[in-house]
C-alpha cells in the first residue's frame, strides 16, 4: 500500500498499531480503494499471520447460501447436504475472518452472526452443540455503516460489535498525487512490463491519468496501466485507454493538425479492441474469435499483423504480495522475512 499523502500515512500507523491486537476494524471506502489490502495488512502485521485469513464476500451469496457459507452444517441438515462440511467460522478458528461488502449481510444473519461474536461459538447447521472459535473480526463495506443504520438496513448492536476501530480509505480522486507512485510501482512489478523492458510512462499520458476521475479508483488505474503494458511496444508509454474518450486521445502535431492518417488511427483502434478481448479471454484464440464475432483466421492473421503475441495475456498478475521498498511512503502487506 503506497501514498505520499499525510492522511495515508496517518492510516498506516493506525494500522501498525491495532494489527498486534484481536481489535475487530472495519474499513469504509468506495470500490477498488483497497480495503482487501488493508484487511489482509492487518492479518500479516498481527500475531495470527501463520493462521487461516478467511475471505468471503458477502454480497456473492443469496441469504440461505451465506448461511451455510459462514456456519458450518451436518449431513442431512438440508436438501443437498450430503455430507459434514465446515464452514467459514470454524475455518477462520486462530485466525481472521474478513466480511467484504458487509452492507448486503441481511437483517437476519446479522442476528445470527451477532450471536456468534458475543458467545464465541458456532452451531453448526442441524447441530445441537456449539464449536469454541477464536477468530479475529475484520469488515468492509462500500456503504457507511452509520448510514446503514439510519436506513434500518444494519442493527444497532451489530454495528457496535464489529465497528470497534473504524478506518477509512480515501478514493484516489482525493490523493492523486499518489498516481504517479502508484504506476511505477505497477510497471516495476508488472511481469509484462518487466520482460518488454517498460520502465515508465510519457507526460502526456501522466497528465492524462492526473485528469481522471478514476470512478473505479486503483482497481482502474491498474487496469488501464495493465492494458498500456500489454499494448506498449517500447520502454516508454506513450498511450493510456482511459474510460472516457479524451481529446488527447488521438495524436496532434504542433500545428493543431491530426498527426496520423485515418487508417493509421482505425487500425490501432483495431489493435487496441482485439488486446482487450485477449486480455479478457486470458489469450484464448476460439473465445476471442467469437466474442469479436470474427472467424478465427482472421484473429490469427490480425494477431500476427499487429504482433499480439497469445502467450503474453495468459500470464496473471498478481501486485499484492510484493514489498514495496521505501518505507517513508508504503504499509508493507506482509512483515519483512515473511513469504
Amino acid at each position: 500500500m503506497l501514498s505520499k499523502t499525510p492522511e495515508m500515512h496517518r492510516l498506516f500507523e493506525t494500522i501498525r498499531t491495532v494489527a498486534p491486537t484481536d481489535m475487530r476494524v472495519s474499513i469504509e471506502g468506495e470500490t477498488g480503494t483497497g480495503k482487501g489490502l488493508l484487511a489482509r495488512a492487518l492479518h500479516y502485521h498481527s500475531s495470527r499471520r501463520d493462521r487461516p485469513f478467511m475471505i468471503i464476500n458477502c454480497a456473492s451469496f443469496p441469504e440461505s447460501l451465506l448461511e451455510s457459507e459462514l456456519f458450518e452444517y451436518e449431513r442431512g441438515a438440508f436438501t443437498g447436504a450430503v455430507q459434514s462440511k465446515a464452514g467459514k467460522i470454524e475455518l477462520a478458528d486462530g485466525g481472521t475472518l474478513f466480511l467484504d461488502e458487509i452492507e448486503s449481510m441481511s437483517l437476519g444473519m446479522q442476528g445470527k452472526l451477532l450471536r456468534v461474536l458475543e458467545d464465541q461459538k458456532v452451531e453448526r447447521l442441524g447441530g445441537n452443540a456449539g464449536i469454541h472459535v477464536d477468530m479475529r473480526v475484520i469488515t468492509a463495506s462500500n456503504v457507511p455503516l452509520k448510514k446503514l443504520v439510519a436506513d434500518d438496513k444494519m442493527r444497532p448492536d451489530f454495528y457496535y460489535r464489529i465497528n470497534v476501530i473504524p478506518l477509512h480509505l480515501s478514493p484516489l480522486q482525493q490523493r492523486k498525487i499518489d498516481i504517479p507512485l502508484l504506476v511505477q510501482d505497477f510497471l516495476n512489478r508488472h511481469p509484462v512490463a518487466v520482460q518488454k523492458g517498460i520502465t515508465s510512462v510519457s507526460k502526456r499520458a501522466m497528465r492524462l491519468l492526473l485528469n481522471s476521475p478514476w470512478p473505479g479508483n486503483i482497481r482502474e488505474l491498474r487496469n488501464v496501466i495493465e492494458r498500456a503494458i500489454v499494448l506498449n511496444s517500447g520502454r516508454v508509454i506513450e498511450h493510456v485507454d482511459l474510460p472516457v474518450v479524451t481529446q488527447d486521445s488521438v495524436p496532434i502535431e504542433s500545428n493543431g493538425a491530426v498527426s496520423v492518417s485515418l487508417n493509421e488511427w482505425l487500425q490501432e483502434q483495431e489493435k487496441r479492441y482485439l488486446a482487450h478481448k485477449l486480455n479478457d479471454f486470458g489469450g484464448h484464440i476460439g473465445k476471442t474469435a467469437k466474442s469479436s464475432r470474427i472467424g478465427v483466421r482472421t484473429l490469427t492473421r490480425k494477431m500476427q499483423e499487429y504482433r499480439l503475441d497469445k502467450t503474453i495475456f495468459k500470464q496473471k498478475t498478481f501486485f499484492a504480495e510484493a514489498t514495496p521498498r521505501d518505507p517513508q511512503t508504503s504499509l508493507c502487506l506482509r512483515p519483512h522475512g515473511k513469504h
